[in-house]
């Protein structure tokens, strides 16, 4: 059998060949806000806080817990040392959270004509975070619609034309569905030439945010007889009971997204799409 022994001819007690065969020291990964770390007894959950020589983590269920900094944590599978992360000097970003060349010192314009249409507060949130700095320097509002039921009246009334264009995004928007035939409908009516309809294959739009993001591999599943979100919440084991802690669970989610890169390209395409097309 031959042997590959590199550059120490073959003498495994050689210098060389020690230092080959030490363990490689872990990388050290600053302990930011929303990082998700495993530690080593399984406790998986995101940087909330930093005390003195420890990181607070919480898991997905809202549980606390302190851990000495140092060696002893997983990120993405990889051991890791966390450390106190390194004070960066101020300066502005180059990049937005939707990955686009940030503009700097820029005002926001005065709103545009031209809407961007989601379905509920929640949609609206996700794309403030992520897009947020891209329409106000495009000077484009994003507007929650409260449901989809009477799509066709809610444009008539916006009367679109080409200085007034209507960008819509839909949940669930698959063949055969609900929202599939209510988009359907707008298409062929009269205004469909300035009116762009999108949608996500989600039944929410928190099933855009990648489970991996929350401690979870996979987003439960639910039954369609029941409420999907407050399902949702219940199966992850928080409170569930009234609109509240709805909101509160959505807030929970919503503080995992840092950027683009915590979304499914599901809905990240589709609402590059939309503001492509209003600000055309």
């Amino acid at each position: 059998m031959r042997h590959d022994w590199g550059d120490w001819g073959g003498d495994v007690l050689s210098a060389e060949a020690k230092a080959a065969r030490a363990p490689r020291p872990a990388r050290v990964v600053g302990a930011t806000r929303d990082l998700v770390v495993e530690t080593l007894d399984g406790f998986v959950g995101a940087v909330v806080g930093i005390e003195v020589g420890h990181v607070r983590l919480e898991d997905r269920r809202g549980r606390v817990r302190l851990f000495p900094l140092g060696a002893g944590f997983l990120v993405d599978g990889e051991p890791v040392e966390l450390a106190k992360p390194r004070a960066e000097a101020a300066q502005a970003p180059t990049r937005t959270a939707s990955g686009s060349r940030a503009v700097v010192d820029h005002r926001a314009r005065v709103a545009l004509p031209s809407r961007i249409l989601v379905e509920g507060t929640h949609d609206a949130e996700l794309v403030e975070r992520v897009w947020g700095h891209d329409l106000r320097v495009e000077g484009v509002a994003v507007e929650p619609l409260g449901g989809i039921d009477d799509l066709a009246g809610l444009v008539a009334a916006h009367r679109p034309s080409a200085e007034r264009r209507l960008g819509i995004l839909v949940d669930h928007l698959v063949p055969g569905s609900k929202e599939s035939r209510i988009a359907a409908e707008v298409e062929r009516g009269p205004h469909a030439r300035f009116v762009r309809i999108v949608g996500h294959p989600y039944i929410d739009v928190w099933q855009a945010v990648k489970p991996a993001r929350v401690g979870l591999e996979r987003w439960p599943d639910v039954p369609r007889d029941e409420d999907w979100k407050r399902g949702t919440l219940r199966r992850l084991g928080l409170p569930h009971d009234d609109q509240a802690d709805v909101a509160r669970g959505w807030q929970r989610i919503l503080s995992r997204v840092r950027d683009w890169n915590d979304l499914e390209p599901a809905l990240l395409g589709r609402v590059e799409e939309l503001i492509d097309f209003v600000t055309a």
